[in-house]
């Protein structure tokens, strides 16, 4: 009988909001250029025929609370507030009008980035991945459950650092909805529970450092906090 050479990794889940049972993650979809003031800010523009995607992998998981040290091989460490969708149910080629079946619940996320490595592979039309599928780099709050949550658009979305305002927009600023993004999705990936997907960001991204404070909230979900901590020895 065959076994294992070594444990598999931990499985990566998230806290439920007001319950005891925890949401195992399975995949990381991110959405670039989801607000058109994000896109400005970083001097391109929002593709409308279609919307485009990252991913970062479950171990990327850390919960909202956590103090995690600034990450290795990067001097510009970006923060960036985001609206995250939790899948419940099987998807596959759904149509926009029945989409939202397949979600779970939505949470408050920080997709933290290495911005020189995203922009110098983006520079050279090269993946992402070294800028954002890094360990750490998926910060989530607990999920309310979809029932529990209004209709998604007036929600207000914020981020700040060390208590001053840097991220300020509503849900109703995306360029893609919640629908759209699980059923374009859904045409190229068999959605299953435990698949995320990171929204996008609002306009007002910038760099923290060792000692800052993270805090970022939307309308109707638990709030998320992250302390950046000194980078780790070498």
């Amino acid at each position: 009988m065959s076994t294992l050479l070594f444990a598999p990794p931990t499985v990566s889940t998230v806290a439920v909001a007001g319950e005891d049972a925890l949401y195992p993650v399975n995949r990381i979809f991110c959405v670039g250029r989801n607000y058109a003031d994000h896109a400005k800010e970083m001097g391109v523009e929002v593709d409308r025929e279609a919307p485009f995607y990252f991913l970062k992998h479950a171990g990327a998981i850390v919960p909202s609370g956590a103090t995690i040290p600034y990450p290795p091989g990067t001097s510009n460490y970006h923060y960036e507030m985001e609206f995250v969708v939790a899948i419940g149910a099987p998807a596959w080629n759904a149509p926009v009008e029945t989409a939202l079946d397949a979600v779970f619940g939505y949470a408050c996320g920080l997709d933290m980035t290495r911005r020189d490595l995203q922009l110098e592979a983006r520079a050279k039309q090269r993946p992402w991945d070294l800028g954002k599928d890094f360990e750490q780099s998926a910060v989530i709050a607990p999920i309310v459950r979809a029932a529990s949550f209004a209709a998604i658009g007036p929600q207000r979305i914020t981020l700040a650092v060390n208590g001053a305002v840097k991220q300020d927009a509503h849900l109703s600023d995306l360029v893609w909805s919640v629908e759209e993004l699980v059923s374009h999705l859904s045409r190229y990936y068999h959605l299953v529970p435990g698949d995320l997907i990171y929204t996008g960001t609002p306009a007002g991204v910038g760099p923290v450092v060792a000692g800052d404070r993270v805090t970022g909230s939307i309308d109707g979900l638990p709030s998320i906090e992250l302390k950046i901590g000194p980078a780790e020895a070498v």
